[in-house]
């Protein structure tokens, strides 16, 4: 450290100081709240810290967290997703419809989910980066189109996990972990995390993703091919909503055209909450987590404290105004 970084340190406020840790660790944050609803929770009711409800809450959060990691890409490059609830029942529909009326293998069937997710990420990256649209027009637009697609190809009835392979259930199984128990589909998102996470972290692709969405500008200038970069995030993000929707078809027991109705607000709100910031290039995977768990936190604490769920609803918005706001304030720090 220089002698004028010293000194400068030296002036800084205890709120100033408050400010360069949260810039430089965003999942600080949300840590702090997810402990904070948990002992507050734990102490309204007991109930709360109990493995069982721990272990619900866990299974509750699966698909949204899985969601939420693919929007964590795309708000990283200062985009967003309207689209993500809308390709994952797609993808799941899709599968599902097939292995129950082609009677193809479950691994085909998934394999099939995958590659629609990405076909779907490819055509939202391709809007963006060829045709040069907001990506909030551009998901507002195929949230619609993939919505449509998958009513009309399922016909808007649902095939119940009886009707599939063993394979499509298998993340809805359960296994115990001492007094807790978790499900495949929990084991999954944890693993998705720790794969992306550590991509972001230490490949040359999730540098570029960083920089493109701080300034995509000073990217092309630096060298980086932003488009190239775009596309690839959005492939990305659509196989892994093709994962979510397999691992929804586990949770809810069949593959239904009308699950996650919320997905696109909870999982954008589960990455707010998890300090990624909306205007791209600051952020971090374990905070989306973090985020999630908030999220779950807040709807189980809330009706073991038999608050009216609606409560709830409120409760998270109020989260996603402060988190904005916080944002806001780290984004003014001074070196």
């Amino acid at each position: 450290m220089t002698a004028t970084e010293q000194f400068a340190r030296r002036r800084r406020s205890p709120l100033e100081h408050v400010q360069h840790v949260l810039h430089s660790y965003p999942a600080i944050s949300p840590l702090l709240v997810l402990i904070g609803s948990f002992v507050v929770f734990s102490a309204i009711n007991p109930k709360f810290a109990s493995p069982n409800s721990l272990s619900l809450v866990l299974q509750q959060v699966a698909v949204i967290g899985a969601l939420a990691v693919g929007q964590t890409l795309i708000i990283l490059t200062a985009g967003i997703d309207l689209s993500v609830g809308a390709i994952t029942i797609l993808s799941m529909m899709v599968a599902a419809k097939l292995a129950e009326d082609g009677g193809i293998p479950g691994i085909v069937a998934v394999g099939v989910g995958l590659a629609l997710g990405a076909a779907a990420g490819l055509l939202n990256g391709g809007l963006v980066t060829r045709l040069k649209l907001p990506p909030f027009i551009v998901t507002l637009g195929t949230l619609s189109v993939f919505t449509a697609i998958g009513l009309l190809y399922s016909r808007g009835q649902s095939v119940p996990d009886t009707k599939l392979p063993a394979l499509l259930s298998w993340t809805g199984e359960t296994f115990p972990i001492g007094e807790f128990r978790i499900t495949t589909g929990v084991v999954l998102v944890g693993a998705l995390y720790l794969v992306v996470g550590f991509v972001l972290a230490n490949s040359a692709w999730g540098r570029h993703l960083y920089a493109v969405g701080d300034d995509k500008e000073a990217a092309r200038l630096a060298g980086i091919r932003v488009d190239r970069v775009l596309v690839s995030v959005y492939v990305v993000a659509g196989i892994i909503y093709g994962l979510a929707a397999w691992i929804l078809i586990g949770r809810a027991g069949a593959a239904s055209p009308n699950a996650i109705t919320d997905a696109n607000l909870e999982s954008i709100t589960a990455v707010v909450i998890g300090g990624t910031s909306l205007f791209g290039g600051r952020g971090a995977l374990l905070g989306t987590l973090f985020g999630a768990l908030i999220v779950g936190s807040f709807r189980s604490g809330l009706s073991l404290a038999g608050v009216d769920d609606q409560y709830r609803v409120l409760a998270v918005g109020v989260l996603v105004i402060l988190a904005v706001s916080v944002d806001q304030w780290i984004r003014k720090v001074k070196a």
